[in-house]
């Protein structure tokens, strides 16, 4: 028995599975949404080739989201990585219900992602390419 509120469908782990092990040299999002009738976290969209500012440009204003992340990141150094991160976006002003559904899903997503950036907005314009760089060096 799943310790999520909702169940995670198939389609996200096998999307999950693949962006992981992606080879892609450019900024990509999985962005994840709740199936509130169905109860079911299920894939909302992917975007290839996506900045942070053109991203948040895609979420819904009043709706929660989960978005994983791959960030292109040059180094001071001129070091290349490309560091993945698990985004909760849970807007303040969404309706209680989906934030909770969204929270109570939350820690069970994280793990199926097997990620360990993981970080939380509450507002659309918390999340800039400035704020992800600062909580990735850290």
């Amino acid at each position: 028995m799943s310790d999520a509120i909702c169940d995670i469908s198939p389609e996200v782990k096998d999307e999950l599975r693949k962006f992981r092990f992606r080879k892609d040299c450019a900024n990509c999002a999985l962005i994840l949404k709740v199936d509130r009738e169905k109860q079911l976290v299920c894939v909302d969209e992917l975007l290839d080739e996506i900045s942070v500012d053109e991203l948040q440009e895609q979420l819904p204003g009043h709706q929660p989201r989960y978005i994983v992340y791959s960030y292109k990141m040059v180094h001071d150094d001129k070091r290349i990585s490309y560091p993945m991160c698990f985004i909760f976006y849970t807007p303040r002003d969404s309706q209680m219900e989906l934030q909770i559904m969204y929270a109570g899903s939350k820690r069970a997503l994280q793990r199926e992602a097997d990620l360990t950036r993981v970080y939380e907005v509450r507002e659309l314009d918390e999340l800039t390419e400035d704020w992800l760089r600062e909580k990735l060096q850290r």
